[in-house]
């Protein structure tokens, strides 16, 4: 009778050894020129392209898994592939070919009284761990960032989508190595335990920076335990508010859009303000009703629209990820303002109005990455600004803000040139 072995890894001493094969990766792609690189994640691309019928096939005994697990709906979509999403997954990688290297500019630049030049010039950070959830494309957009930057990635996606993720790596690996670079440039955690996390976190000096992307709990806790430095995306508690001046039409689509889109993405709205002096409020309700939305509204938008489900305190600060939304009446720009900094998470935030006035004092007064006008929130994106992918909405405000992309995977060093100076 056969036996199955069991063998045990320890997360620290795997972590380490990824780490030094990252590390001695990450020399390497620090010296290659933006040419190199382009090739490089061509190659990528085409690999995954090659790759569809394995990917798919993977994908498909994860959404089976994951439908036995009880996943959402929004779960699943994110999980989900096909052969329009794997394409576009190839497409995304190899438009990060086409940007513009950061590595090596000039950032600025003076030459001292002595004569002594100095330069603040992009280098890349070095090795990156990013940490994530659901999405198997993560997989391929944080490689191509990170590639395209000079960064060496080491990659741990989540549970449910393991099988997804290890078919996309193993195309991104043979794409390097066709390209004639190392594979372990790009390396992923080959186990799923919350150890192998941990030892991410307590990696100081083995990783440079942890970037996660996932829900509210992973997020704490890199957070909380993380000894390495940290580029967070936190919740899309995205608001829009609908000033008195908007028009009906515009204001219908963008609201519809902002949440029925894609429910289960970071830019999705999450709650509807609506100006009390806004004239077409009811009808703006129905067209979310509509779209298959449920409406969770304040005392008088119940009274005003039938269906709205009363909504609790909680509500208000609550990413739903679905086709859920709250929604509320407000006394004019101010007390929008007032109830975005209440609620909100720093991470897109739009109004829909036709006073310029009113639209630029919300574009100036609300403290989120990303702030629109007349525009929906669903455009929180990388590829959307013209970054190519991207690692993450980052909602902090130090190193970078907004959607991260190879320049927020660089850092900069200081380069002096001398002709013999000495300091007195």
């Amino acid at each position: 009778m056969e036996t199955t072995v069991h063998i045990e890894i320890d997360p620290v001493a795997l972590i380490a050894s990824m780490g030094r094969h990252a590390r001695s990766a990450a020399l390497v792609l620090a010296g290659l020129s933006s040419a190199d690189k382009a090739r490089a994640l061509e190659a990528m691309a085409q690999a995954i392209r090659d790759a569809e019928p394995d990917i798919l096939a993977a994908n498909k005994v994860d959404m089976a898994n994951g439908t036995a697990a009880g996943l959402s709906a929004a779960m699943l979509d994110r999980l989900k592939l096909t052969p329009e999403r794997v394409a576009a997954t190839a497409d995304g990688v190899a438009t990060v070919a086409t940007l513009k290297d950061p590595v090596g500019e000039v950032i600025d630049e003076i030459e001292r009284p002595n004569g002594l030049k100095l330069a603040r010039v992009r280098v890349p950070i070095g090795v990156i761990g990013i940490i994530y959830e659901s999405r198997p494309n993560v997989t391929a957009d944080a490689a191509a960032l990170c590639i395209g930057s000079g960064n060496a990635v080491i990659l741990r996606g989540g549970s449910e989508a393991i099988e997804s993720n290890r078919a996309i790596h193993a195309a991104l690996v043979q794409g390097l190595e066709a390209a004639g670079l190392p594979g372990e440039a790009v390396q992923l955690v080959p186990v799923t335990d919350r150890a192998a996390v941990g030892a991410m976190l307590a990696g100081e000096g083995v990783i440079d920076m942890i970037v996660p992307r996932g829900g509210k709990g992973l997020v704490a806790r890199v957070q909380a335990e993380a000894r390495v430095p940290v580029l967070a995306h936190l919740d899309g508690i995205n608001h829009i508010y609908v000033h008195a001046s908007a028009d009906q039409a515009m204001a219908e689509d963008i609201v519809v859009n902002a949440k029925m889109r894609r429910t289960g993405v970071c830019g999705a709205m999450e709650t509807l303000l609506i100006d009390r002096d806004y004239p077409h409020a009811g009808q703006l309700i129905q067209k979310l009703q509509a779209a298959g939305c449920e409406v969770r509204g304040d005392p008088l938008l119940k009274q005003l629209v039938p269906g709205v489900v009363s909504a609790g305190s909680e509500d208000w600060d609550t990413e739903y990820l679905d086709a859920i939304a709250s929604a509320r009446l407000v006394g004019g720009i101010e007390e929008a303002l007032s109830f975005i900094a209440a609620h909100g998470s720093h991470h897109t935030d739009a109004i829909v109005a036709e006073d310029a006035t009113v639209a630029e004092r919300f574009l100036a007064a609300v403290d989120s990455a990303i702030v629109l006008w007349n525009a929906s929130t669903q455009f929180a994106d990388g590829g959307e600004f013209g970054l190519g992918a991207e690692i993450g909405i980052a909602t902090g405000r130090l190193h970078a803000r907004g959607p991260v992309a190879l320049e927020g995977l660089t850092t900069y060093k200081w380069i002096g040139r001398g002709t013999g100076q000495i300091r007195p």
